[in-house]
């Protein structure tokens, strides 16, 4: 996502890295509490905010303990939401339907 990596559960991003920072995927009391601690509402571009997202605080960053914590946090939330279908890659053409053909026979 954004040319950075990222972590999907049932086609449904729960995790990733924007520039030098790392998002999670929240419901939303799990985002307040994670905004109280130091995060913010994830904006990759400035007004263009996704609301479900947090930016983990540098102070979480550093706890291996604490981190692995709202990854995990993220995860259950993610894994709960709908499967998204797979969609084709862009640009990628779609498969031909093979051609049906007629084979005679001959005497």
């Amino acid at each position: 996502m954004f040319g950075y990596p990222c972590g999907f559960v049932g086609g449904n991003m729960f995790t990733g890295l924007h520039e030098s920072r790392m998002i999670v995927r929240l419901p939303e009391a799990e985002r307040k509490k994670l905004t109280e601690l130091g995060g913010a509402v994830f904006e990759p571009m400035p007004g263009r905010a996704m609301r479900e997202y947090v930016v983990v605080p540098p102070a979480i960053l550093a706890s291996k303990q604490q981190l692995r914590k709202w990854v995990d946090k993220a995860f259950a939330y993610a894994s709960e939401l709908p499967e998204k279908e797979k969609t084709a890659a862009k640009g990628a053409k779609p498969a031909k339907a093979a051609k049906a053909t007629k084979t005679s026979k001959r005497k």
